[in-house]
């Protein structure tokens, strides 16, 4: 058996697919979702970024399905990630996975993260998603309710609520087998602690009914903590992850510099770049996004990319933001992001680490240093995600690049991140609630 994780971003795809990694399995993360670019990867767990955030929803569907069609492969189960907190075209999508793939698992909760489910309603940090500002910004006047948003797109739902999943064992299986018999397409599943999940990761990985998983980053994380997964190969063949990170800890002996690159204009990527400048003493440049919406053609263009360039040439690290104006729209995150990653391109070889936070911006710069996927190698803190270039990057063969989603992490994730890079791990940190999700360019869970 192996694992297909279908998501609608890079960052997003990494934070749902490092579980399986930490739990020793080899995970790839792809930017391209297709089978000749995959054949390579003697992965367990591949988490394949679609890239449709931003498109249209008939698109994101089409695309989302095409993946599937693309790797499916006998033995390999699907886990479609979805943002925590209803971004993007999930429904769209899972509706188009539906039809080829089974009855859908719908469990976005990650408890860790302060993003539970009660009635079908997200709840972050207690509270109505439809309360905090993401949601505003995206989808103002619209309730965040699961049943209706995939009734908009045809599908039939049921719902489980938690006190039926706390049944567990025989009892719980016979309710989802039921609702699949039914001929029911989603099954809504409440849950308020990681153990919840835990209990429908038990459950249904063990049953023989057409079925795939829709969720964020938590349900994936309990799926890979059980034993036995993928069977006696993948126990016998895998590295241990505490191996795996003795390895990369021992191979790290450059000390070229780290590029901190920020898309996300959220509160939390405020605190958390604040921190890292306070702590690191690292160099700041924001470019404003004028700048990067006119690309070569803005006069100050030659002058940014010298800036940038002089900054890294030093060898000193350098963290690297996009400005905010009043012509700001969260739906030229995209555009601004590959301005970004054009701009550092041509210094990208001088690079030791790359942190990306946002998943549009980790892509913009990957796609321009010609990185098509990633090996997962260890997890600094939730949603906090550490890889290298699969294939050798004849640019820099020995990279290693961080992602995290924008509104996402501890005021601590960014300094960890630096931290981890440079080899020397930061104070064991108390675990602490992420904020509710901001207003950012890029931001996913």
């Amino acid at each position: 058996m192996s694992m297909l994780i279908i998501a609608d971003d890079l960052s997003g795809a990494a934070d749902c697919a490092i579980g399986f990694a930490s739990a020793g399995y080899r995970t790839v993360v792809a930017l391209e979702a297709s089978a000749q670019a995959l054949d390579a990867h003697a992965a367990d767990v591949i988490a394949a970024d679609t890239d449709t955030r931003r498109l249209t929803a008939a698109e994101a569907a089409r695309r989302t399905a095409a993946a599937w069609q693309a790797l499916r492969v006998p033995g390999r189960r699907l886990y479609k990630k979805i943002d925590s907190t209803l971004r993007g075209n999930w429904a769209a999508e899972v509706a188009a996975l539906q039809s080829l793939a089974g009855l859908a698992i719908v469990a976005p909760a990650f408890p860790a993260t302060g993003r539970t489910l009660r009635g079908g309603r997200v709840l972050v940090h207690g509270k109505p998603l439809e309360g905090t500002d993401t949601w505003k910004l995206e989808n103002a006047g619209r309730a965040a309710d699961l049943h209706a948003m995939l009734a908009e797109v045809g599908l039939s739902t049921a719902q489980l609520n938690v006190d039926a999943l706390r049944e567990g064992g025989q009892a719980l299986t016979a309710r989802i087998a039921a609702v699949a018999a039914s001929g029911t397409q989603a099954l809504i599943v409440d849950a308020e602690t990681s153990e919840d999940l835990l209990t429908l990761a038990q459950a249904t990985t063990q049953m023989d009914q057409a079925l795939f998983w829709v969720g964020s980053g938590g349900l994936a994380r309990e799926i890979a903590s059980l034993e036995g997964l993928f069977g006696a190969r993948a126990a016998e063949e895998t590295t241990s992850a505490s191996e795996r990170q003795r390895e990369e800890q021992q191979k790290q002996q450059d000390h070229s510099p780290v590029l901190v690159l920020v898309g996300s204009l959220s509160a939390v990527s405020e605190r958390q770049c604040a921190m890292l400048r306070d702590r690191a003493g690292m160099a700041e440049l924001t470019v404003p996004p004028g700048v990067l919406r006119d690309g070569e053609r803005h006069a100050d263009w030659a002058a940014w990319q010298t800036r940038i360039g002089e900054a890294l040439g030093t060898r000193a690290d350098l963290l690297l933001r996009i400005g905010r104006d009043d012509a700001f729209d969260p739906a030229e995150g995209a555009l601004l992001s590959a301005a970004l990653a054009a701009l550092v391109k041509p210094y990208f070889a001088a690079l030791g680490g790359l942190i990306a936070t946002g998943g549009e911006t980790a892509r913009a710069m990957l796609s321009a240093a010609g990185i098509g996927s990633i090996e997962l190698i260890a997890e600094i803190e939730a949603g906090v995600a550490v890889g290298k270039p699969v294939a050798t990057c004849a640019l820099r063969p020995h990279l290693r690049i961080v992602t995290k989603a924008g509104a996402f992490g501890t005021d601590h994730a960014l300094f960890a991140a630096w931290r981890y890079l440079h080899e020397a791990p930061a104070e064991p940190v108390a675990p602490a609630a992420p904020a509710a999700a901001g207003t950012g360019l890029h931001d996913s869970a």
